[in-house]
């Protein structure tokens, strides 16, 4: 690993930079679709599974986790039917940018080109 992914803490030991810290946070598979799906507004959770193909579980896992962190919040309606609706926080709204850059990344370098 390069010097430039560490920096050097109070304790004089090298830590992990932003990057690799904001990797931890927003780069598990899942998070990254469901956020990447949110970009485009609230979403309710049945609206997020269908899109996503995550099972019930595991897209209340990485909600639950993308909420604690302040990347998305939630809002339940309790009218019939009761639903539960997603959006991005502001937190959550400025990785848009991140996205698009990484998107047109993946455009030039991480698609076959035969």
């Amino acid at each position: 690993m390069s010097s430039e992914l560490t920096h050097t803490t109070d304790e004089d030991k090298p830590g992990p930079c932003s990057v690799v810290k904001t990797i931890d946070q927003i780069g598990s598979q899942w998070r990254l679709v469901v956020l990447h799906e949110l970009q485009d507004g609230e979403r309710r959770f049945n609206e997020l599974k269908r899109e996503t193909d995550a099972s019930a579980r595991t897209l209340s896992r990485v909600l639950d986790d993308l909420q604690e962190m302040g990347f998305v919040d939630r809002r339940l309606e309790e009218d019939a039917p009761v639903a539960s609706y997603y959006r991005l926080t502001e937190k959550g709204e400025s990785l848009c940018p991140v996205f698009d850059a990484l998107g047109e990344w993946g455009d030039e370098w991480a698609l076959d080109r035969a």
